[in-house]
């Protein structure tokens, strides 16, 4: 009996070789954990907060443990751990998310893979939007307003503009104007068919956008429903951003997944408790949109939301794609065990 095993160990410069810094991989692998998710053939605990201050601390200030299995024609099994600082980037000169991915075979339920888990987080959140602007957004829309303009901003305005050519109208917002004012510069170094604005408040950029995407870290909403343009269609990433009578005016609200937004005192979760919103008044769950059960966008003056909590299995269907394309490539270090 052979008791030789070995892990592949990717860093984030292996993934990136490997098409990791671009969306296309992600937008496949998330469109593939969704449908699986709508199948309901996954396996997803509730994900657990590491909060080392406890209530105190900021709402940002956490490390997640997601495990999860995806079934399908190539089953893996893993786990996402991964932590977030939000005064990160200000006091210590480093990313706010940090993490690692493990990949386990689910025949023996051995580790197969260690990976470097902040540019898969940020990329196939990103993809989430993606595939939420092809269902729930106006066909053909030009304009995008962002909030919030760090790392995940640009993961986010990079994958629309990649998988989106007409869109040609950015509108930036950041309490930090200077790092909106080197966000609009670096995409219109990428994409030079946009115009990228810096607005001085988020109510002129937010009224701008066909899109809005929320990519900040507040722990208190700022955006009023009268904000949103007929027809506009939020992906509200970074969850806390947009006010409570948002989810209960608009037209449709769509989650990844119900018994992941409903908690952690978020939003959803608040309104949930207060006896304002319900499973009931939910319009879907991205995936059942995504296979065809729900429909999408109906009219173009609707106002949709989505709310994604964000989901372990995409996470693993985005890490298990770069896990394969390493093994072909012969990328990566082995480790053994």
């Amino acid at each position: 009996m052979n008791r030789d095993h070995s892990i592949l160990y990717l860093s984030k410069e292996d993934i990136t070789e490997l098409g990791g810094a671009s969306s296309d991989l992600y937008v496949k692998a998330v469109n593939r954990a969704l449908e699986l998710h709508a199948k309901r053939d996954f396996v997803q605990p509730l994900k657990p907060y590491l909060r080392a201050h406890g209530a105190n601390g900021h709402i940002a200030d956490r490390i997640i443990a997601m495990p999860a299995h995806i079934g399908g024609e190539t089953p893996v099994s893993g786990i996402k751990w991964i932590g977030s600082k939000h005064d990160n980037p200000r006091v210590h000169g480093k990313e706010r998310a940090s993490g690692l991915i493990i990949l386990n075979d689910p025949d023996t339920n051995y580790p197969i893979a260690v990976m470097e888990a902040s540019l898969i987080s940020g990329m196939r959140t990103a993809a989430v939007t993606v595939i939420g602007a092809r269902h729930l957004a106006r066909k053909g829309f030009r304009s995008v307003a962002c909030t919030g303009c760090g790392i995940i901003a640009k993961m986010q305005l990079q994958s629309l503009l990649e998988q989106f050519p007409k869109l040609t109208d950015i509108h930036l917002f950041d309490l930090n104007k200077d790092a909106a004012e080197r966000l609009g510069h670096e995409l219109r170094q990428r994409f030079p068919r946009i115009n990228a604005k810096v607005a001085g408040d988020a109510e002129p950029a937010v009224r701008e956008g066909e899109v809005v995407v929320t990519c900040t870290v507040t722990d208190q909403p700022y955006i009023p429903y009268e904000w949103l343009r007929k027809g506009a269609f939020v992906s509200n990433i970074s969850i806390m951003d947009i006010h409570k009578e948002v989810f209960l005016r608009a037209d449709k609200v769509v989650v990844d997944d119900w018994d992941q937004s409903n908690r952690e005192k978020k939003v959803i979760n608040q309104l949930v408790l207060e006896g304002k919103f319900s499973r009931e008044q939910l319009h879907a769950e991205l995936g059942e949109i995504v296979t065809g059960q729900k429909p999408g966008r109906e009219t173009d003056e609707e106002i949709i939301v989505l709310n994604p909590m964000g989901m372990a299995v995409e996470d693993i269907a985005s890490a298990h794609e770069i896990y394969l394309q390493a093994v072909a490539a012969r990328a990566g270090t082995r480790l053994s065990l």
